[in-house]
């Protein structure tokens, strides 16, 4: 099994090499945040393997996934100021900004390149009704790394490991009933993601939290 650590970046995503990643991100985020950033791309790294995905994309994604999570709200602010994001998005924070907003902050200040990582960081958060392999496994990783607990994340762990589209569609509907139970607003997009991944794989999946 390759470790993190062992892959070595080429320079065709962006980053020319790992450390030097790996030591923006963690000067970006507490102690506790870089450690979850870690676990996830360990977590992101396995499930590429395990799946065909490129490794290097992977540890990129893992890597950078939360890199603007502590940002303040007016570096996103002065983002959605430029008026070239979903309307929506207005109206959201950042759990969601981190991710559909936070891709453009990694792609200006880490140098990540590669259209395919930035979209697996901007759906880590709210899905998308078209995944990648890569943004599944970015998904899924976030999801299931070893530090979290939760009712549902051996389950969820399960069925990833049986099928990524399976682990995506259970994240999904335990996301988006978890916030239907907390009477909180639904971002648009992870409707569209609920529509598109749950309806059709609801059956190959137990319900009984």
């Amino acid at each position: 099994m390759i470790k993190p650590a062992d892959i070595q970046y080429t320079g065709q995503f962006g980053p020319q090499n790992r450390p030097a990643l790996v030591a923006k991100v963690q000067a970006a985020l507490s102690p506790a945040r870089f450690a979850h950033v870690l676990r996830v791309e360990e977590t992101a790294v396995e499930l590429a393997q395990a799946n065909g995905v490129n490794l290097e994309q992977a540890s990129i994604a893992g890597l950078t996934h939360d890199y603007a999570k502590e940002r303040p709200d007016q570096d996103f602010q002065a983002l959605l100021a430029t008026g070239d994001y979903d309307p929506a998005l207005a109206t959201a924070g950042n759990e969601i900004w981190h991710g559909v907003l936070g891709a453009t902050l990694i792609q200006q200040e880490l140098g990540v390149t590669d259209e395919e990582i930035l979209t697996a960081i901007r759906q880590h958060t709210v899905g998308g009704v078209t995944m990648t392999p890569l943004s599944q496994v970015l998904y899924q990783a976030d999801y299931i790394e070893p530090g979290r607990d939760f009712p549902g994340v051996a389950t969820a762990r399960q069925l990833t490991a049986q099928s990524l589209a399976l682990g995506v569609a259970y994240q999904t509907w335990h996301t988006l009933s978890y916030l239907v139970t907390q009477g909180v607003a639904v971002y648009p997009a992870t409707l569209a993601t609920y529509n598109a991944w749950v309806p059709s794989k609801r059956k190959e999946f137990e319900i009984n939290e």
